[in-house]
């Protein structure tokens, strides 16, 4: 399997949508409550990744000409120094083969990631522990999810110039 990432192009929002749909049905079921997953897959349009799309940098990972994965990173709340990951799907039949890891690799290598301080992600239950291996952890320590269901984990990053001002310090211990 070679597989390739490239930036969401317009005409991915079909494909991308469906992909969407299909990952929440199967993958994510065993987690939350079936009216919840419904509601989720009726919003998740080609409307709607064409949406996200148009204020993010959204990824999608091909084996050959078939999207299997998807990702988008965008600002958080507008700030500069702060960024959130969103809409990290694998189809369920490449789950487990690195694709993940790839997508969110190409996501941290994205010009809002290095420009952040901090890096949100918006789990789902199921994504938890994919993320906790990528190196995120709960915000706030809270490991339960929140009214949108969803549990809040991040990444703090010092920036380059922050590591070498911090280098001239050293902390009591």
């Amino acid at each position: 399997m070679n597989v390739t990432v490239r930036r969401f192009e317009n005409r991915d929002a079909e494909e991308v949508s469906r992909l969407i749909r299909t990952t929440v049905e199967i993958s994510s079921k065993k987690d939350y409550p079936a009216e919840l997953m419904d509601e989720l897959i009726r919003t998740e349009t080609p409307e709607h990744v064409l949406e996200l799309s148009g204020w993010t940098h959204m990824y999608v990972a091909l084996d050959q000409a078939k999207i299997i994965a998807c990702g988008a990173i965008g600002p958080y709340w507008d700030r500069e120094d702060e960024s959130s990951l969103f809409t990290i799907f694998v189809l369920p039949e490449y789950q487990g083969r690195g694709i993940g890891r790839k997508i969110v690799e190409t996501l941290e290598g994205d010009e809002y990631f290095l420009r952040a301080k901090r890096i949100e992600i918006p789990a789902s239950i199921t994504g938890v522990p994919f993320y906790l291996r990528m190196g995120y952890h709960f915000k706030n320590g809270i490991s339960e999810p929140d009214e949108e269901h969803l549990i809040r984990m991040e990444k703090n990053r010092l920036l380059p110039a922050d590591s070498r001002y911090a280098a001239h310090f050293s902390i009591p211990g």
